[in-house]
């Protein structure tokens, strides 16, 4: 099957973010089930009540563990949540009306707050990678 995505162009592509900065938010990868948890702690780039990132032409030199949705490698969708709106038309599942909602302003920290060893005390439930 070839993803709906594939026939975008990239002012297409760029344009279908819907801004919710859930890619930016910090995941934890369990060892032994390779199960991702998400955190409310973002990237230190990620603007906390924009959701914007603030280096975003950037983002993946200054930050090497950045997730980049590209055309070029559409598996990493697996791991994004079941709202995310480049998963959405992979699946060719009709988007959320409601995509404030769905923002995490307000819900995160960012990493400069957090010691990496604290990270695991910041597992959440409200992003959902399976439905």
């Amino acid at each position: 099957m070839t993803s709906p995505l594939l026939s975008l162009d990239p002012a297409e592509w760029e344009a279908l973010c819907d801004g919710c900065g859930r890619c930016c938010v910090v995941k934890l990868e369990d060892e032994d089930s390779g199960k991702v948890h998400y955190t409310n702690v973002v990237c230190r780039y990620l603007d906390t009540q924009t959701c914007r990132c603030t280096d975003y032409a950037n983002r993946c030199t200054i930050k090497s563990e950045c997730v980049k949705l590209s055309p070029k490698d559409l598996s990493i969708l697996d791991i994004m949540p079941t709202t995310c709106a480049y998963r959405l038309k992979h699946e060719n599942r009709l988007p959320w009306l409601d995509m404030d909602s769905l923002k995490v302003a307000g819900k995160v920290i960012s990493e400069v707050y957090v010691h990496e060893d604290e990270l695991q005390d910041h597992v959440i439930e409200w992003i959902k990678t399976t439905d």
